[in-house]
């Protein structure tokens, strides 16, 4: 888990000046490693100077007013200003409204946009524009549309000066011809995305991506385009769109971004509304809508949106009008978390690999993944709530809580060892063997006796793992020591930085 540096010092640059011009502000934020420079930025008195999001300050009349930048951190750090106002002749004119000229490129051409601003003679006629989709078109700070792709977008005028007044219009781009370098792997995720956003098991090895589709191969991708059968688990969905990122990044092939932003799209979509997330979306058949931490596939979209409010991991290259839905979509998450954590004998534990998306209770998957305590996918879980800059007594309770689970379920001086075994029908086995001094945990725990539990395919749980049958043995990781590093130095780390 990356450490998060907190911000200790803003200070705003420039002098303390303003006139009837609009001044752009800037802050020093310090230290310069910070994990997230960000502020936000407000005005004591808005009938004096009126300040946008992005820090430019407009006076409105004569006087002083105070400007103050707050870190976005969660840290609560403040830098602040004071500025006399002068230069004011006359009471400062607002927009009242903004009207984009309707427009359509339909010769894969730049085209600058125009606007009707009214009243005419509105003090700042500043606007910012902003498009819906830059893999489509991106748009320059005075209107100047380019378009990448063939597509539509919305484009967005916002004003400046502080009355909050926008306009959008919907523009329609043909006669891009442009080609763009492209990857193997690049082309392939490409081929397999489905019509909704995501992909499905097709590709069971993500790394069969590398390698050029045959022609069978891409036949069957066309045919299935629709197919609901859109999935996070096994790493799926969220892989996919990173390493469009990172081609997209290597090659700039808008085709990449957009296929990227889908994703992301579906990934919104497929989120319940009380915060969790189901296996598949929108084929909820089956086992497949339960709330779905196996394999990490939860803490994989988690982790997914954290870097979008970051801004790092080449997510910095999306639209950034996803991060405020990124925190919306990460808060209902860790909101969900502590929703389904287990309680066992009075006192909160960990979680089941999979919860009921309606009761929030533990459930049950496939026929050996039964309701239990996760020894396993438990650790994202916390590792999670571990990123929470500010976190609430709740959250600092869920992970003490967890931690003391998995250190009451440690199992003491046995490991597993793989051997071969004509006798078995995989021609191999897996048996639990003496290691003294060694500490590892089970994957899945009973509700009923927080002891070890195992499960064949016939549904039955067992006490040991040499009772279920020989292919799930093989099969499945049974005992592993996934809470190792995370109840060591990342818990006292943790501590520490939230003065525990």
């Amino acid at each position: 888990m990356d450490k998060e540096i907190q911000v200790k010092t803003i200070v705003i640059n420039g002098d303390n000046t303003l006139s009837g011009t609009p001044k752009q502000l800037t802050a020093t934020v310090l230290p310069t490693d910070a994990s997230q420079k960000e502020v936000t930025w407000s005005v004591s008195d808005s009938e004096i100077a009126v300040i946008t999001e992005t820090g430019l300050l407009t006076g409105l009349k004569n006087g002083t007013v105070k400007v103050t930048a707050t870190a976005k951190d969660g840290s609560g750090v403040k830098g602040d200003k004071t500025y006399t106002v002068s230069g004011i002749t006359g009471s400062a004119v607002l927009i009242q409204s903004i009207a984009i000229t309707a427009a359509a490129i339909t010769n894969g051409q730049p085209l600058q946009l125009t606007t009707q601003i009214t009243p005419a003679n509105a003090t700042n006629k500043t606007l910012t524009w902003t498009t819906s989709s830059q893999a489509i078109a991106t748009i320059s700070a005075d209107g100047l549309l380019t378009p990448k792709l063939n597509g539509t977008v919305t484009i967005t005028a916002t004003s400046t000066d502080g009355s909050g007044k926008s306009a959008q219009i919907e523009i329609i781009i043909s006669g891009v011809t442009t080609v763009y370098p492209t990857t193997v792997r690049g082309e392939s995720i490409l081929l397999w995305q489905r019509s909704n956003g995501g992909w499905g098991k097709t590709i069971a090895d993500l790394n069969d991506y590398n390698v050029a589709p045959t022609t069978e191969e891409k036949a069957a991708a066309l045919a299935t385009k629709n197919n609901t059968d859109t999935t996070i688990d096994n790493g799926h969905v969220v892989t996919e769109l990173r390493w469009l990122l990172a081609d997209y990044k290597t090659t700039q092939n808008p085709n990449y971004l957009a296929a990227a932003e889908k994703a992301i799209d579906w990934l919104f979509l497929a989120q319940y509304a009380n915060g969790g997330w189901p296996q598949y979306y929108p084929d909820k058949s089956s086992y497949r809508h339960q709330i779905t931490y196996n394999d990490n596939a939860i803490a994989n979209v988690m982790n997914l949106m954290w870097d979008i409010i970051k801004a790092k991991n080449n997510l910095e290259l999306v639209n950034p009008a996803y991060k405020p839905k990124a925190v919306t979509s990460f808060n209902k998450g860790i909101d969900i978390i502590l929703q389904t954590q287990i309680t066992y004998k009075g006192k909160k534990t960990v979680w089941c690999a999979q919860h009921d998306e309606v009761t929030l209770l533990p459930a049950l998957a496939r026929s050996y993944e039964l309701p239990s305590f996760s020894g396993s996918e438990s650790v994202a879980i916390v590792r999670i709530l571990m990123l929470v800059e500010q976190p609430s007594t709740a959250v600092k309770q869920a992970v003490k809580d967890a931690v003391d689970w998995f250190n009451g379920a440690k199992l003491f001086d046995i490991t597993t060892q793989k051997i071969t075994d004509a006798t078995q029908p995989s021609g191999q086995d897996v048996v639990v063997v003496p290691s003294p001094g060694n500490v590892i945990w089970a994957r899945f725990y009973d509700l009923t006796n927080n002891l070890p539990l195992f499960c064949g395919r016939d549904g039955i749980p067992k006490t040991t793992l040499a009772e279920i049958e020989n292919e799930r043995r093989v099969g499945y990781s049974w005992y592993g020591n996934w809470p190792s590093a995370l109840i060591g130095s990342e818990y006292t780390n943790w501590k520490a930085k939230h003065g525990l």
